[in-house]
């Protein structure tokens, strides 16, 4: 596929996946080997030299989140995989568990070592319950070779991993939330401090990262950070994991360099749109992401340049939204989305979402009241800055861009009678990834998609 790379999928497709002894026989696990070769502050080293950032969604840099887990005092550390990918759109680490759970394995083991942990969990999402006998596979066969367990490699390191069902609740996608859900409780966000680096699961300190980012680190220490950084640019360095979907004519999963622009994403990747469609939007991140109109499709895929068109990477997903599907319908259900998802903890969140979710219906219905849109924003901004956790915080992110960039549909002159200017289009909106449908109807329907964590 023309500018895709494979540094994190390097093995993919080279070896059973099912099999260690196929993964060894194409050099599997030589991240780790490395590792437990250096010292933990020279692995932390070579992950902060990287450049690599959190690929969950928050981008925080992962070489100085495993220096504050370092540092942190404690004999009994946790690791936890956040495989809890629930944002809509979302789908590229359940490509890497499905394609190589072993490099997954190894991530966290190099992270273990790294932070000194001696124990790791990864907590899989309800929907992903078909990869359990897949990844409880690798770890049992892991473990018998030696590079899980006591002493791994005849090395003093000791590190093992539980694997662990969520319920299916997207809000467990946040850290403190996904430990409260580990224990036994609620799924809801915890008050910090104390932060989860210090006093995490069953109060011990805790290491969370995405999917992503435990495999880019096994690749990492495997090819090196210099090798990670020929790839992006200097201050976007690397190669990220996309989720492409929507209305383009190839979905899925794949490895770009950061630098690419989001038409070359769409058109030369995703192999544009159906002939004679026209791009309506672009979301990215999943739901909780910002909404970008055609005009910024040569916005380059990097941080920077995304942060200063006023967009995000967040968890990878790219949406492509042609012109079968109105502005309006895409945000009512997104709204339907996060109205199901609150966990109800905090009011912003849980009334914010109602209310706006009855004002996004009246627009939809073509009678809006002439304060709708202000009373539509102040809600959001109140959310925005008073939510408890990620969720209540991002979830009007889709609807204050829409505000930004489409402000002709929000217009009252554009619903005179007989004139819904478009909002019925009641469109679908489908995507696949290895042939597993990702997107559902875009209309008056909940928008049942996957999720990519924000720790």
């Amino acid at each position: 596929m023309p500018n895709t790379v494979s540094f994190i999928t390097a093995h993919f497709d080279k070896h059973n996946p099912d099999d260690l002894a196929s993964c060894l026989a194409i050099g599997g696990f030589g991240g780790l080997k490395r590792a437990l070769g250096l010292t933990p502050a020279e692995l932390i080293q070579i992950i902060t030299a990287s450049g690599i950032q959190g690929r969950g969604g928050a981008a925080y840099s992962t070489g100085i989140k495993w220096r504050q887990a370092a540092d942190v005092p404690g004999d009994d550390k946790v690791v936890i995989c956040n495989a809890d990918e629930g944002e809509p759109c979302t789908f590229k680490d359940r490509t890497l568990m499905e394609k190589d759970p072993f490099r997954l394995l190894e991530g966290m083991a190099i992270a273990g070592y790294a932070v000194g942990a001696k124990h790791g969990y990864i907590y899989l999402r309800e929907e992903y319950r078909h990869l359990r006998p897949k990844l409880q596979k690798a770890i049992d066969q892991a473990r018998t070779n030696q590079w899980l367990g006591s002493h791994i490699q005849g090395t003093n390191f000791s590190f093992d991993i539980t694997l662990y069902s969520g319920a299916g609740a997207y809000v467990c996608g946040e850290g403190s939330t996904l430990i409260e859900s580990m224990e036994g409780k609620s799924g809801r966000p915890r008050i910090k401090p104390p932060f989860i680096k210090e006093c995490g699961l069953f109060q011990k300190p805790t290491l969370v990262n995405n999917v992503e980012t435990l495999s880019a680190a096994a690749a990492i220490l495997d090819f090196g950070a210099e090798e990670f950084k020929a790839y992006g640019t200097e201050k976007s360095p690397g190669t990220k994991l996309i989720s492409l979907a929507g209305n383009v004519r190839r979905p899925g999963a794949y490895e770009i360099p950061f630098g690419m622009t989001l038409r070359a994403i769409i058109e030369t990747i995703g192999g544009g749109l159906e002939e004679g469609r026209i791009l309506r939007l672009v979301q990215l991140g999943g739901a909780s992401g910002r909404i970008a109109p055609a005009s910024l499709l040569d916005t380059p895929y990097t941080y920077e340049d995304l942060a200063k068109a006023g967009l995000d990477v967040g968890s990878g997903g790219i949406l492509v939204v042609d012109d079968r599907t109105s502005v309006i319908e895409f945000l009512e259900s997104i709204q339907d989305f996060f109205i199901h998802e609150s966990c109800g903890k905090c009011t912003p969140c849980r009334e914010g979402n109602r209310q706006i979710g009855r004002i996004i219906a009246r627009f939809a219905d073509g009678a809006p009241r002439p304060d709708d849109l202000e009373t539509a924003k102040r809600f959001a901004t109140i959310m925005s800055n008073c939510s408890f956790c990620g969720l209540g915080e991002t979830a009007q992110s889709a609807l204050l861009s829409a505000i930004r960039h489409f402000p002709e549909v929000f217009e009252l002159g554009a619903f005179g009678e007989g004139d819904e200017a478009g909002l019925k289009a009641n469109a679908n909106v489908k995507a696949s990834a290895a042939g597993v449908a990702v997107g559902e109807t875009i209309g008056k329907h909940s928008f049942k998609g996957e999720r990519g964590e924000r720790a």
